[in-house]
């Protein structure tokens, strides 16, 4: 993983990020219906098959990985892993994971079973940099999910929010909240992805 620094003199997004970050702070949110009806015929698990085509899509795009560092500076990461969250029942909590992200599929599932075997229980809400937060509702559907971040207008990153799973004349949808910065990700930007994650949930194959 690389952080590389973003010079603003060339960057041809230095207008619409000053305006977005600066004179007016905007932030903007989305909510789809993804069809996962193939992914569900695979009988894979479905978050951790989801967290992965997240980020394979996510890595596809550098409006998904344009961050500041700890020094307040813009870069883009040169890929990213999921942090995603797990649910503990008795303390009625949630904890912070993060699973090492790789193309194939079966490397990822098996990597994201070893980590919740090993920190499953871990009672923790930390996150390394280079990862992007994706948490999942599973009790129940929506179509709007908003976040109000206190501090959202300096926040880069995509934030993804899943919800419960339904069926509705054989096919199979699930709701996904996407959360982005104006500054970094237009709406096109935001489109391409939804059609590209959509495509691979379509031709999904374990």
């Amino acid at each position: 993983m690389t952080f590389t620094p973003i010079d603003m003199e060339t960057w041809h997004r230095k207008p619409y990020f000053l305006h977005y970050h600066k004179d007016i702070p905007c932030t903007y949110s989305i909510t789809v219906s993804l069809d996962i009806t193939v992914l569900k015929k695979t009988g894979v698990s479905l978050y951790p098959a989801l967290l992965y085509l997240l980020t394979k899509n996510l890595n596809h795009y550098e409006q998904f990985r344009t961050a500041f560092d700890e020094k307040g500076n813009v870069g883009i990461y040169s890929n990213m892993e999921p942090c995603y969250t797990i649910f503990h029942k008795e303390q009625e909590t949630f904890s912070n994971l993060w699973t090492e992200y790789s193309e194939d599929f079966s490397t990822f599932l098996a990597r994201y079973k070893a980590d919740l075997e090993t920190y499953g229980n871990v009672l923790d809400m930390d996150a390394k940099p280079n990862t992007f937060p994706v948490s999942m509702v599973p009790w129940t559907t929506f179509t709007g999910f908003h976040l109000h971040l206190q501090k959202g207008y300096d926040y880069l990153l995509p934030i993804f929010t899943l919800g419960k799973a339904w069926e509705h004349h054989g096919h199979w949808k699930i709701p996904l909240a996407i959360q982005v910065h104006h500054g970094v990700c237009d709406g096109f930007h935001v489109s391409r992805f939804v059609e590209s994650l959509q495509q691979d949930l379509h031709q999904f194959q374990p």
